[in-house]
């Protein structure tokens, strides 16, 4: 694989003008904008997916593994579906339902032991223990949420708004200027927003009303988390790469090709590998960055439309779900140590 490194040059000129965001919830940006990427229709499998399947009857629309409790919840559309992975049984229907009050449209981690599901007009919360739902009512279409360490939520809309909410809804402060805000990633210091309308990513101090620093994200970004390590990882689906950031100033530090259509993305800290699902082949690819030169260290074949992907911290499992309801995979850590 032909590796390229990023000269200051093109850092520098990768930098998009500073934008202008502002606290009126009324504000309509300016700006240009593509149509968002998405993942590319999958073709029929044509390999037997890596370690076991359990049925699903319905798509998998986002995956998480849950730190307080371990469990591996999925999500489809208005229903949550939770599972003990130690209990993942191949062939078997993975989950137990939990019914939800609106279709959400991804997964975050909560306090621990609960879930955050954004979705239309609100955020739910749901505590795994109980199974029970609550809503936080918000203004706008919620795309992406966070929670913070001192108890709040950081939400992002549809329309480029971020607002920063109490544990009872209030908001405490909102920053205005994107076309989207699409997948938000948290470091100790920093937050980052990926809007897939302008394929950038910016930092965003919450305690501020403006926008930070904002840099281009390839040719149609889609995907975005952070690890351990404060570095940021971004999946250009339309260009084929990986791209990895710092924080603070946000810059670009690595890119480097992956093909195949990269999307969902999940980063083992175990073993200092992110893994990036590729629709267009159906597999799951690792790349370890531990040395700062991206090395592929594994590559399996998935259920079909690979689009969500979650590592077991506990156990190092690697679990991939099909968007054409084809199933829920498990990777077992010590069947891709044996694969590498």
């Amino acid at each position: 694989m032909r590796r390229r490194s990023v000269p200051c040059a093109l850092v520098g000129a990768a930098v998009l003008a500073l934008l202008a965001g502002c606290s009126s919830d009324g504000d309509t940006p300016d700006l240009p904008t593509r149509d968002p990427a998405v993942a590319a229709v999958a073709p029929a499998t044509t390999a037997k997916p890596a370690g076991q399947v359990a049925a699903r009857t319905g798509p998998v629309g986002a995956l998480l593994t849950e730190s307080g409790t371990g469990q591996l919840v999925a999500l489809d559309a208005n229903t949550l579906f939770v599972l003990d992975p130690a209990n993942f049984q191949g062939g078997a229907q993975a989950g137990r339902p939990l019914a939800l009050p609106a279709p959400g449209t991804a997964l975050a981690q909560g306090k621990p032991g609960e879930v955050l599901i954004p979705a239309r007009d609100r955020v739910l919360r749901v505590d795994l223990a109980t199974g029970v739902s609550t809503q936080i009512t918000v203004d706008g279409d919620v795309r992406s949420v966070a929670y913070r360490p001192d108890g709040t939520l950081v939400v992002g809309t549809a329309d480029g708004k971020v607002r920063t909410l109490a544990a009872t809804g209030e908001v405490l402060g909102t920053v205005s200027g994107l076309a989207s805000a699409d997948v938000l990633a948290q470091t100790p210091d920093h937050l980052t927003v990926l809007d897939r309308r302008q394929t950038s990513i910016t930092e965003i101090d919450p305690g501020k009303d403006r926008l930070g620093l904002a840099l281009r994200a390839g040719d149609g970004a889609t995907d975005m988390i952070a690890d351990h390590f404060g570095r940021i990882i971004v999946t250009d689906t339309a260009g084929g790469e990986l791209l990895v950031y710092t924080t603070g100033p946000l810059v670009l530090r690595q890119r480097f090709p992956v093909g195949s259509s990269p999307y969902a993305l999940a980063y083992d800290r175990r073993s200092e590998t992110v893994w990036v699902t590729c629709t267009q082949s159906n597999e799951v690819v690792g790349f370890d960055l531990s040395t700062g030169i991206p090395k592929e260290v594994g590559r399996f074949p998935t259920v079909r439309q690979p689009d969500s992907v979650t590592v077991d911290e506990r156990t190092g499992d690697l679990f991939v779900g099909s968007a054409t309801g084809d199933g829920l995979q498990r990777i077992p850590a010590d069947e891709r140590k044996r694969g590498q």
